[in-house]
């Protein structure tokens, strides 16, 4: 098959030559191979401005990422064959980490599959196509996953507001099979009911669960508060670890629903309660109450989407931060969430730090968290590492 060649200006191939696999709309000489002349999604070989071949890819005239490379060896496309043996290598990596199928199975870019989120329930399987280049190829996609998993249901949540940025609508669509209200997973033995098709993003966030087991050893015997608690997942995670209570917080309905609806499918009724409140509220209002926990997770979502939003998010994480330590005891334990990727770890922790000396506080960093390994970063491309957790140790000064 002959695909139409996108040619990047003097010297803007090196950063795909380092190991990123974007190209943005200023990089393409646009004058030898306008944009005018791709439709979205389109396949096409990626040449330097000498006209040599980086590599295979799909374009976007409209989108401020135009282009992104799926192959350095341009005689590979994106096809169901291609697809089938990417889904292959991204299964054998979380088949020697995971004793059950549940796990993110591809993780876009790090999985060498640019714009695509396939998360793995064990029959069931839900994938998010972000880009036109995934969405022309929606059907090779069905196929590949077919071949590799022969999940019994697929289903497509392409409802997030990233694909506004390709031009793209959203949606949610079981292609494949019925799709049930809610499925039961277990995590570290804790079960949880999610819901598929309305719940946050794919319905789960696998990619806390490694910091979510070291919480327990926080937890024993401990009072432990929970803010944006979603489906529980901290929180009863605690409550198995021993703690001696547990306060989940969330200002969804729907959500404190299924928290209410987990504690009880554990068991955990007597020691967990769940209140309906926006964060910020039910920290001021716990903190006027005078009440002290010996645990506080924070595990917001991301308050910077984009540059332009750091400024206002970077004093959202300060004042959710210096607040959760206000309802800390003496001698408590922070656990401080950032999934914004524009927020750097090195700031999160100088808030962590600002945070403390203003309530002339004392804190140590415990331990540091990151992403699990079915989310892997790949080391040219940053915004691949997007998840910070840190474990501070507040003391009285």
């Amino acid at each position: 098959m002959s695909l139409p060649n996108l040619r990047l200006s003097k010297n803007e191939d090196r950063r795909l030559r380092a190991g990123h696999v974007w190209i943005f709309s200023n990089e393409v000489n646009i004058k030898e191979t306008p944009l005018t002349a791709f439709e979205p999604g389109q396949a096409a070989i990626i040449e330097d401005a000498a006209g040599r071949p980086l590599g295979s890819g799909y374009v976007n005239p409209n989108a401020l990422i135009c282009a992104r490379l799926v192959s350095r060896d341009p005689q590979y496309v994106l096809d169901q064959s291609l697809l089938t043996h990417r889904f292959n290598i991204a299964l054998s990596l979380r088949e020697r980490l995971f004793d059950q199928p549940f796990y993110r199975l591809a993780f876009g870019d790090s999985d060498a599959l640019p714009g695509l989120i396939v998360d793995r329930y064990g029959e069931i399987v839900v994938a998010q196509l972000t880009t036109a280049g995934m969405e022309r190829v929606k059907g090779e996609i069905i196929g590949a996953l077919n071949k590799v998993l022969k999940p019994r249901t697929i289903i497509l949540r392409n409802d997030v507001a990233s694909r506004q940025l390709e031009g793209l609508p959203g949606y949610v669509e079981t292609v494949q099979g019925e799709a049930p209200d809610a499925i039961v997973l277990e995590e570290h033995g804790v079960k949880f009911e999610v819901p598929l098709l309305t719940g946050q993003k794919t319905g789960w966030f696998y990619d806390q669960r490694m910091n979510r087991s070291r919480l327990r050893a926080y937890a024993r015997g401990a009072r432990v508060l929970d803010v944006f608690s979603y489906l529980g997942a901290w929180g009863l995670q605690a409550a198995a670890a021993g703690a001696e209570s547990v306060t989940c917080v969330d200002s969804s309905a729907r959500a404190v629903e299924g928290i209410t609806r987990n504690a009880a499918l554990n068991g955990m009724q007597d020691r967990v309660s769940v209140q309906r409140e926006e964060a910020f509220e039910a920290l001021a209002r716990l903190r006027a109450d005078r009440e002290r926990f010996d645990v506080v997770i924070i595990d917001p979502p991301a308050f910077i989407k984009r540059r332009k939003d750091i400024p206002q998010g970077t004093m959202a994480y300060q004042r959710l931060n210096q607040a959760a330590m206000q309802v800390l005891a003496k001698d408590g334990v922070l656990v401080s969430c950032s999934c914004s990727y524009h927020m750097a770890r090195e700031k999160l922790r100088d808030i962590l730090l600002k945070s403390s000396r203003h309530l002339d506080r004392f804190m140590a960093l415990v331990e540091e968290g990151h992403q699990g390994p079915d989310h892997p970063v790949h080391p040219a491309i940053p915004e691949t590492a997007y998840l910070k957790v840190f474990f501070a140790r507040v003391l009285p000064s």
